[in-house]
């Protein structure tokens, strides 16, 4: 039968929100979201944190994580996530611990549904993809879409779309920066979002980034309106 981890990056350096990862967001530390809606799917053999820092460990634990620790070398500002979730797989074979599927869930994502982690691993097993990952739909026309030059002028990316209707433009999506399935074992030549990938599209009123205070001021906002709507 086919066994699922999901893995938690979680390091405690982050520089913009310091401690980011357990800052209280809405009565509870950030990464706690994660964690419980993990645990809730019913869709993983384990849930796993993997971390450098012993106070987010200790969390983690709290809210029913397992815990990989993490070298120091793969928790500096320039390590990649796929080399963390690499170590942390490596980590679960040394253990005797072998695994199908990985999904690798963002610590800062206090929107992630248990039911849209249930349709990306229920996607990517009835398919010959290799990943699913939450995506969702640009707010704004990306052919639209203009840059400064280096007279502070603007610049349209595609000028040839400046006349066309809204409605007439291909919608274009983004990464989400919630979760991200994969087979374990299997390799593909493409960029992650390319052919190789089964996007998961989420509303927009569920995806928010959180890496500026102004960005964690929105998602408390956006959070707590959702919640007075239920």
């Amino acid at each position: 039968m086919a066994k699922s981890v999901a893995i938690i990056p979680a390091r405690g350096g982050s520089k913009r929100i310091p401690r980011k990862n357990i800052k209280d967001f809405y009565g509870e530390p950030l990464i706690a979201y994660s964690i419980k809606t993990a645990l809730e799917s019913n869709i993983f053999d384990k849930v796993l944190v993997s971390t450098d820092d012993k106070e987010i460990a200790e969390i983690a634990k709290r809210y029913g994580a397992d815990i990989v620790q993490r070298p120091n070398e793969l928790a500096d500002d320039y390590t990649g996530t796929w080399d963390v979730i690499d170590h942390a797989i490596e980590h679960l074979k040394d253990e005797g611990e072998e695994f199908n599927f990985v999904c690798t869930i963002y610590a800062t994502a206090p929107f992630l549904q248990s039911r849209y982690l249930k349709e990306g691993f229920e996607k990517l097993k009835d398919s010959d993809a290799i990943n699913a990952f939450s995506a969702t739909s640009m707010p704004f026309p990306i052919q639209r879409t203009f840059k400064l030059n280096n007279n502070g002028r603007c610049e349209m990316f595609t000028p040839q779309y400046y006349n066309t209707r809204s409605q007439d433009l291909e919608e274009a999506y983004q990464d989400a920066g919630q979760f991200y399935w994969s087979k374990i074992g299997k390799k593909s030549d493409e960029v992650f979002f390319g052919r190789d990938s089964i996007p998961v599209i989420l509303p927009r009123y569920l995806v928010q980034d959180i890496d500026t205070i102004e960005d964690w001021e929105r998602a408390e906002i956006m959070y707590r309106v959702i919640n007075e709507l239920i």
